[in-house]
């Protein structure tokens, strides 16, 4: 098979998640499957998701000698208790979502994911989602994209890049990957050894995509899934992915939570899982070595507690 994509801190997520035979698990983001393929080689049953469809066709055929033991479902890992029910699984012994985007998503020109090469601005994990970056561009008003740049890129620039953008399109419809880039680049200036357009890439991408809001979902409905003894494992790559991940599942695991206005700590009805990882893993300097893109990877787990 093709190069498709590395998956990151792969020898962490087998240690932690322990897939064994008899063991069933979820992976959330198939992409090219090869944290399935490595749940798989364990032993392990998998039922997997993924919302690209090309990911989907190529993870199937890489995985096609493991049938018995593999089933893979379109969707948004959000969706997945819907999706899932339908097969009759009602739980698992590990559940694992990886929220980068995959080297294929990035080195694939026609799906936009990249300024380094030209292509349709488009940023869609899900090719049959109705709106396209291109389309959120050119018809969201300033204080839209300025809120998107700032909040989910957390762009400094968020205010001048959203005028620039107004302006050229009042000329043009924004269209490529590099024009947009040019644009933005134009309007910020050049931080060190990051290009001006990368977090504004970043910041369309998670508004496309809904990202955070689908992680959101997903967090509130995985530990329920989850068989005692259990374990949720989330890669994510940035600080927003991160936090969103860190403090779910300090809630999710905290046995009191506390207010000022109460006179004592009560119970917390939420708490299902205790942190198997206090502090984030991250890959090695071999693995960094080997992928450049696992410098930003940040890997966290729980177990479901005995009901």
């Amino acid at each position: 098979m093709p190069f498709y994509h590395a998956p990151v801190l792969l020898a962490e997520v087998i240690e932690l998640l322990q897939p064994a035979p008899g063991k069933l698990m979820f992976d959330g983001t198939l992409g090219g499957g090869g944290h399935s393929e490595a749940l798989l080689q364990h032993g392990a049953r998998v039922v997997a998701m993924d919302q690209d469809v090309n990911a989907l066709r190529h993870a199937t055929e890489r995985l096609k000698s493991y049938a018995a033991q593999f089933c893979a479902l379109r969707g948004n890992f959000r969706h997945f208790p819907q999706i899932v029910e339908e097969t009759g699984v009602s739980g698992f012994d590990g559940m694992l979502v990886d929220i980068g985007v995959s080297s294929h998503q990035l080195d694939d020109a026609a799906r936009g994911f990249s300024f380094m090469r030209d292509g349709p601005l488009d940023l869609r994990m899900d090719t049959d989602s109705p709106r396209t970056a291109a389309d959120l561009v050119n018809t969201a008003d300033e204080a839209e994209l300025m809120r998107i740049f700032f909040d989910y890129g957390e762009e400094p620039n968020a205010r001048r890049i959203a005028r620039a953008i107004i302006k050229a399109r009042t000329a043009h419809r924004i269209q490529t990957t590099l024009q947009f880039a040019d644009i933005v680049a134009a309007a910020s200036p050049k931080r060190g050894k990051r290009h001006p357009a990368t977090l504004v890439f970043q910041a369309l991408r998670i508004a496309v995509n809904d990202e955070l809001a689908a992680l959101h979902d997903f967090l509130a409905a995985a530990p329920r899934w989850l068989k005692p003894g259990g374990r949720l494992a989330v890669i994510s790559f940035h600080s927003l992915e991160d936090r969103i991940v860190k403090q779910t599942l300090q809630h999710l695991s905290a046995p009191f939570i506390d207010r000022p206005e109460w006179p004592e700590a009560r119970k917390n009805p939420d708490c299902l899982l205790k942190l198997i990882t206090r502090k984030p893993v991250q890959a090695s300097a071999q693995e960094i070595e080997r992928n450049p893109r696992a410098r930003s990877a940040v890997l966290r787990v729980a177990e479901r507690l005995p009901t």
